[in-house]
């Protein structure tokens, strides 16, 4: 018999905006993104991006090491554009 212990940890960030209202004053939908990561025995095992728009969620997208990449490069650029 071999027994196998795992350690897995899955981390989720929710990044949505701040609550708004429209033009009738009433509360709009909460919209976003949704990361989530898993990590089994210290190592990554996957990562998905979903979007939000209220309860509704997008099917998950899984992403590489490089698309994360690309997506960080992305944001900070957009983030220094809006900066100047």
């Amino acid at each position: 018999m071999k027994r196998i212990e795992s350690n897995i940890v899955n981390l989720a960030f929710v990044i949505t905006n701040q609550p708004t209202k429209d033009t009738k004053g009433r509360q709009m939908k909460t919209q976003g993104v949704e990361l989530n990561q898993a990590i089994v025995n210290g190592q990554s095992t996957g990562v998905s991006l979903r979007t939000m728009n209220g309860a509704t969620k997008s099917t998950a997208i899984k992403l590489d090491e490089q698309s994360l990449r690309d997506l960080l490069e992305a944001v900070n650029e957009v983030l220094k554009a809006g900066s100047n």
